[in-house]
């Protein structure tokens, strides 16, 4: 043999062993997520560890996050394959299952599901083996007839012998294809319906089992949605809210490390504008039409004398050509809160407002809208100073808006919020209340439904029983429950 046939036959055991040397890393891919060290160490993915760590305590967790953050290969999808193989990191402090385990995966449509996670935890059906789950690891799969590829379940080899299932199911299928048998987990990667989602939950009550949920917010504040955040958009630094036994993290763009000034620059130039901030932060977005979509007749009740150990307030928002103040009575046994009363006049001084404020209770305290701080009318004053000087008692409000609207929706989707039928300047703006097609709201007509916001948002902190007008004015974040009595 001469020396060139020597040198191209070395030349090609090179190229084979290099490309074994690739299948091999390919299908390895689980262990290169969430080094110690480096450009992608796992400290830089701060929210990604909320979310496994959560799991330890919470059975249902969301995962609701920006478009291109890592939410379900690097959320639901490694947890998954941690779950089914047994193969925990070091550093894991999420929920641990000691034996072979159960469960399904979920997406939109029978393609997606195939083209997304199947793709994602398995590889491609030309190259298995090559996805999240170690190829070494993968048994027997089982393929849906006629569906290119979509495959019906694949069983993965659990570190403690046996097989876990892994099994693929779309929304599409609709609710009966998610009922029978229990599962230990089930990871819904993008928004479902309540009906699909209820089954779910249902699988998983025998064995205590875990609900996953990964999406990005496009739909808006749907009831999916509400579940998680009931009381608005409260995340603490570690983007975790957590409600009954619930848990979910919110994140976005700039909590990853993978995505370049570039990459985040490019992407939101080409979102859709009422929807930027969901893509990139992981913010529900109402987008246009009405923001509230709850029927009027479902949240009108008849007016009723308010039991006397119910808690009252009002919030007010200030202007020259409108001023409008909203009265609450909360009930704390029911966790509800009634639209009692309203004022709404424009062109009038302070003492005129806060003549009709005071005719409703003057034991009752308000939060004010904080542009009051710096807003002025006639004479430049500050209307905040001019309302306190009338002998009210305020406190500026919270006046988040996005965040503010969801706690609305919340109460309103879960029936925790009636409104008096003879409020019919508030029923007027409900009906009005808008997005334009580009997602911002219509501000026009919608002075109650900005004091609604500063109601549900003040958590009822300054509400107070009729009983507080017998006793020394206290400070407004001091208030406590007093002793039941008879109605007004």
């Amino acid at each position: 043999m001469d020396a060139q046939s020597t040198e191209r036959e070395l030349k090609l055991k090179r190229l084979l062993l290099l490309k074994e040397k690739q299948r091999r890393l390919a299908r390895r891919k689980f262990w290169t997520y969430y080094p110690d060290d480096g450009p992608l160490a796992r400290h830089l993915y701060a929210k990604h560890m909320t979310f496994f760590r959560c799991g330890a305590k919470y059975k249902t967790r969301g995962f609701i996050a920006g478009n291109r953050v890592g939410k379900t290969e690097g959320g639901g999808g490694f947890e998954v394959v941690c779950h089914a193989t047994g193969l925990y990191p070091e550093w894991w402090e999420g929920h641990r299952f000691d034996r072979p385990n159960h469960g399904w995966v979920a997406g939109d449509t029978n393609e997606t599901v195939r083209d997304i996670t199947q793709a994602k935890l398995c590889g491609t059906k030309e190259d298995m083996g090559t996805g999240l789950i170690p190829g070494d690891l993968m048994g027997k799969a089982m393929y849906r007839p006629n569906s290119n590829g979509a495959m019906d379940m694949v069983y993965v080899k659990h570190v403690s012998g046996g097989w876990s299932s892994i099994g693929f199911k779309s929304y599409e299928q609709g609710r009966k294809a998610f009922q029978g048998v229990e599962k230990d987990w089930i990871w819904l990667d993008e928004e479902s319906n309540e009906g699909i989602r209820a089954e779910c939950v249902m699988r998983l009550m025998t064995t205590k089992g875990l609900l996953l949920e990964t999406f990005t917010p496009l739909s808006g504040i749907t009831p999916i949605i509400s579940k998680y955040f009931e009381d608005g958009l409260d995340v603490d630094e570690s983007g975790l809210l957590v409600k009954n036994d619930r848990a979910v993290v919110m994140a976005g763009w700039n909590d990853v490390p993978h995505l370049s000034d570039d990459d985040k620059a490019r992407m939101l130039a080409e979102c859709e504008p009422h929807l930027r901030e969901a893509r990139s932060t992981g913010k529900p977005s109402l987008g246009s039409g009405a923001i509230y979509p709850v029927p009027e007749e479902d949240i009108i009740v008849e007016p009723f004398p308010i039991p006397r150990h119910w808690r009252m307030g009002y919030a007010l928002d200030v202007g020259w050509n409108k001023t409008a103040a909203l009265w609450g009575a909360y009930d704390p046994d029911m966790d509800m809160l009634y639209l009692v009363s309203e004022h709404y006049r424009g062109m009038a001084e302070p003492p005129v407002h806060a003549t009709a404020i005071k005719a409703r209770g003057k034991w009752i305290a308000g939060v004010i809208d904080p542009a009051a701080r710096g807003r002025g009318q006639d004479d430049g004053k500050r209307l905040l100073d001019q309302y306190k000087a009338e002998d009210l008692t305020l406190t500026l409000a919270d006046n988040a808006v996005e965040s503010g609207l969801l706690a609305v929706w919340g109460r309103l989707s879960s029936g925790r919020l009636k409104v008096f039928s003879n409020l019919n300047s508030f029923r007027t703006e409900y009906r009005m209340y808008r997005r334009d097609e580009n997602g911002k709201i219509v501000k026009k007509n919608d002075h109650l439904m900005d004091t609604l916001r500063y109601l549900v948002m003040s958590k009822f902190k300054h509400f107070r029983t009729a009983n507080s007008a017998l006793e020394p004015e206290p400070e407004v974040e001091q208030h406590r429950p007093h002793d039941p009595g008879a109605g007004y």
